[in-house]
């Protein structure tokens, strides 16, 4: 008997009944009893661990169960004021508006601009004081070709993420005489390799924290029932367990005991972002209006967002939900509202993970159960072609269950993902400046964005693509990049205006371009294009 279908087939039935209740509990209790066994197996110094964990799990299992349809009335869905989030930013900095706007303190989502001209206050120190940073690494560098934890990645002049985060601390640190401390929030996945690392850092000016998010078992996708036998999480055993989302944070920052050590220390907040995210430093206009805001009211929790790019349409997105801030993701949209959904015109801001959150109000909730995050669920299949399910949250999706919440629109600068080794090119290139683990734009760019760059398949993997640039292109004056098929770079190349390459062989060098059988397409001016092809002509020519 496929439980999962029965219950499927029930569920899909308009309102409650006796059948679908049936079929519910004969799942939870399937699943209670899996589990149990699960727990027995465990050893005596990893008993209480792993206790926390599965009822964990049976609680989101539950819900899971419970819970059917898209999670909003597309109905109730309001976008934030129109005049609130309606900024455009430009320049290198990011922070010249084209559009002046008024807002008001009530305002949901505020602009950055008007976040930064209130200024800051002499004792930025002790504000400074209060902070705590904050970076999910709990991720792998599998999709770019990596092992092990993709924060020990190389991104700029050898530096790694981690080596980034701990240098823009240190210098915080150093330049106010502060003790801001950074937490890793590792997985089962990162958290032994992670820890080795962290001792080149022991003289360093950061207190680094460590504590691990929770381990859940994948669900077969026909039984719904585990496909772990006992809690082991190596050899055969390693697909069975999940690091289930990063909006595990508050209940295993909780059950760690970190977040209750870090409040006794005089702590109030933390900063919490993608340690992959090299725009996700610590600002200090944010932090002063979250601890000293103008309407003598406190924020328990700030998001920032950023205006959305075409490349943006699936990002989650702020919403005005039942007169509360709300985080709408793609996959809680009703299917006939997806392309609404993904409208730039209609939700023009999308989320950047940049969070801002109180520590108290953290507690108080996870001691109340009050945390409400919608479920992800995440189908897999592993490699032997089963087929399971992933039962996830998102950290942001928490940010309804908070008092007095806020969305920031910040500049672009602060989102910069490093996802692809597109994303690497464009860091570790000239576009960018590198200070104190902090990566600004070049002065020397005349353009407010950054190129868009994709790179083929060849270059997926960072062995792949590092062996494919003799030294990174000058792209100061690159618009998009395209290159496909058996592409590699020599010395000093300089990409200008927007190209694309694909052939069996090509190789650039110096400046233009050292072809042999080639197929070159550009999307260039008529002048321009004809200019590169006369290079091209006299270096053949050369060649021959």
């Amino acid at each position: 008997m496929s439980f999962a279908k029965d219950f499927s087939k029930a569920m899909s039935q308009s309102g409650p009944s006796q059948f679908q209740e049936v079929i519910r509990q004969e799942l939870e209790y399937s699943m209670k009893v899996e589990l149990d066994k699960i727990l027995a197996t465990a050893p005596s110094n990893e008993l209480e661990h792993t206790k926390n964990d599965l009822e964990g799990f049976k609680k989101l299992f539950h819900r899971f169960l419970q819970e059917k349809g898209p999670s909003v009335d597309w109905g109730k869905i309001q976008r934030p004021p129109e005049d609130s989030c309606n900024v455009n930013f430009q320049g290198n900095s990011g922070l010249t508006c084209l559009k002046q706007t008024q807002t008001s303190e009530n305002d949901l989502i505020q602009p950055y601009e008007k976040i930064k001209a209130r200024g800051l206050p002499d004792n930025i120190a002790s504000v400074l004081n209060k902070l705590v940073v904050v970076k999910l690494n709990g991720g792998l560098g599998t999709s770019m070709g990596c092992k092990g934890p993709k924060s020990l990645i190389g991104v700029r002049n050898e530096n790694t993420f981690l080596d980034l985060t701990v240098q823009q601390i240190e210098h915080l640190n150093k330049t106010y005489n502060t003790d801001v401390p950074l937490v890793l929030m590792n997985s089962f996945n990162t958290d032994e390799d992670t820890k080795k690392i962290l001792q080149k850092y022991s003289h360093s000016r950061v207190k680094i924290y460590t504590f691990n998010q929770s381990r859940y078992p994948r669900i077969n996708k026909e039984t719904l029932l585990p496909i772990a036998k006992d809690v082991s999480y190596s050899g055969e055993n390693t697909e069975c367990w999940y690091p289930p989302g990063h909006g595990d944070i508050y209940a295993s920052f909780y059950n760690s005991g970190l977040l209750d050590n870090l409040i006794g220390e005089g702590k109030e907040y933390i900063f919490v972002s993608n340690i992959d995210n090299l725009g996700a430093t610590v600002d200090l206009y944010i932090l002063n209006h979250l601890m000293n805001p103008p309407n003598g009211k406190r924020c328990e929790f700030v998001m920032e967002v950023t205006n959305k790019t075409r490349a943006d349409v699936k990002g989650g997105t702020l919403t005005q939900y039942e007169n509360k801030l709300r985080l709408v993701e793609i996959a809680q949209v009703p299917k006939a509202h997806v392309d609404e959904f993904k409208s730039v015109s209609k939700f023009k801001i999308f989320n950047t993970n940049n969070l801002w959150i109180a520590l108290s109000a953290i507690k108080r909730l996870q001691e109340k159960n009050a945390i409400d995050m919608e479920i992800i669920v995440n189908p897999k299949t592993l490699d032997g072609g089963l087929n399971v399910i992933q039962l996830e949250t998102a950290v942001g999706a928490a940010i309804k269950s908070f008092e007095n919440s806020l969305g920031i629109n910040v500049p672009r600068s602060r989102f910069l993902p490093v996802k692809t080794t597109s994303d690497l090119l464009l860091v570790m290139s000239n576009l960018y400046s590198l200070n104190a683990g902090s990566l600004t734009m070049s002065e020397k760019r005349e353009f407010p964005t950054v190129p868009l760059v994709k790179l083929g398949s060849s270059f997926t993997k960072v062995q792949d693509y590092l062996r494919r640039f003799e030294s990174i292109p000058d792209m100061l004056e690159l618009d998009h990049l395209t290159v496909s098929g058996d592409v590699t770079f020599g010395k000093n190349v300089s990409l200008k205006v927007s190209l694309q390459a694909g052939c069996s062989c090509i190789y650039m060098t110096n400046l233009c371009y050292s072809v042999r059988k080639p197929i070159l397409s550009h999307q260039l001016p008529l002048e321009a294009f004809l200019r590169i092809k006369k290079q091209q002509k006299s270096l053949q020519q050369g060649l021959q």
